[in-house]
């Protein structure tokens, strides 16, 4: 298999007036094509900027981001945003919809951005595929929190994502709700053979990733296969 995302020795600082707060240290790691990645550690261990600069939401301080081939290091916040469009899905924990848009109108946004055709079709296949095809003309205000989270699978993988990253996609959620939208980003990631990244605080559904990094204050303290590539 060939390597989808190489971090290598990425490094992000912030400065706070004369302050340099340093929130990760040296990370190194490659995934493949096809891995499925959970990204576990303590609040304020670095797992969220980490998500973040893998996916070219942000810019590392030092090192490389090297995406599906693609180096993000120097490039413009104009061009991550083409190779994101191109390459990524992303599932935020706050659902991050447009609040004007329905459900429909939030899935087209990623295809009308691509310039494609049949867009509306398309958003309700993929609304369908979530079970919230009855839901498409309602707006997020309008929607429960799991269907607010289902809609924002649907538009994570309406560019057919390489690569997914999902930012404590249950963390807002009720178990049996929760769990539901487990299911469903393994459902959709085997379906379309997206390469799956998690951040989360939820051991068992790290244990559902063939893969556990596990951060504390900035640096990548273990990286092991689970019992589910072992057994």
């Amino acid at each position: 298999m060939s390597a989808i995302l190489e971090i290598q020795h990425l490094t992000k600082t912030y400065d706070s007036g004369e302050r340099h707060l340093t929130v990760l240290h040296d990370v190194n790691f490659t995934l493949q094509a096809g891995d499925t990645c959970s990204i576990v550690g303590p609040s304020g261990s670095g797992k969220t900027t980490l998500l973040g600069l893998c996916a070219g939401l942000d810019r590392a301080s030092s090192g490389s981001v090297i995406l599906n081939g693609v180096k993000l290091d120097n490039m413009s916040e104009d061009e991550r945003a083409q190779v994101r469009n191109q390459f990524v899905g992303f599932v935020f924990q706050n659902f991050q919809l447009i609040p004007t848009l329905t459900a429909l109108e939030n899935v087209m946004v990623p295809l009308e951005l691509r310039g494609e055709r049949n867009v509306q079709k398309q958003a309700m296949d993929l609304l369908g595929r979530v079970g919230l095809a009855e839901r498409a003309d309602h707006y997020p205000t309008q929607l429960s929190g799991g269907e607010q989270q289902r809609v924002s699978i649907a538009r994570a993988f309406s560019n057919r994502p390489t690569i997914l990253f999902a930012d404590e996609p249950t963390g807002n959620l009720d178990e049996e709700t929760g769990t539901r939208v487990e299911q469903l980003l393994f459902d959709l990631n085997k379906e379309a053979g997206t390469t799956l990244v998690l951040v989360t605080h939820d051991l068992e559904l790290a244990e559902r990733t063939n893969r556990i990094i596990r951060i504390k204050g900035g640096h990548i303290v273990s990286d092991e296969a689970t019992a589910l590539i072992r057994n």
